[in-house]
């Protein structure tokens, strides 16, 4: 269990900053949230050593990569069992055209968004790797219309 870090309200507007555009200054967010620079960084450092920011990253265009399709994958396993489990979460892991997999509870067993140029990169993604990982059973594809909501930011 993880111990939870109480955050104020500066540390809030720190985070918001910090997820609108983490190449901001620390001199920046100070400005902006009404602190000098020093306690401001040490506020970042010690969430960064908290956990809470876990790394800080580019969000790319898959569209301008050549990656403009996106597929949600339904997977169901041949069992439940953890070794099945574990074998398709560490091969699922190498496929960088997976971008997000989930357990899930319900009706299948993982939900995965997968990055294709077009549907016939997809369909020969699910041939040659996806359908070949240890324990698939069956595999169901959604493809998303219009993207309507895209966020990686976390409301606090």
């Amino acid at each position: 269990m993880t111990m939870q870090h109480v955050l104020d309200d500066i540390d809030r507007k720190i985070l918001r900053l910090l997820q609108q555009d983490c190449k901001q200054t620390s001199n920046e967010i100070a400005d902006q949230v009404g602190l000098s620079q020093t306690p401001c960084l040490r506020r970042i450092r010690n969430m960064e050593a908290a956990g809470i920011i876990e790394r800080y990253t580019a969000i790319l265009n898959p569209d301008t990569l050549g990656l403009g399709m996106t597929f949600f994958t339904r997977v169901w396993l041949t069992g439940q069992d953890e070794t099945t489990v574990e074998r398709f979460t560490k091969e699922v892991r190498r496929l960088p055209n997976v971008v997000e997999c989930h357990l899930m509870a319900g009706d299948c067993d993982f939900l995965l968004r997968i990055l294709a140029a077009d549907i016939t990169a997809y369909r020969r993604f699910q041939i040659e790797y996806l359908n070949a990982l240890p324990g698939v059973q069956n595999v169901k594809t959604e493809i998303p219309m219009q993207r309507i909501k895209y966020s990686n930011e976390i409301p606090i």
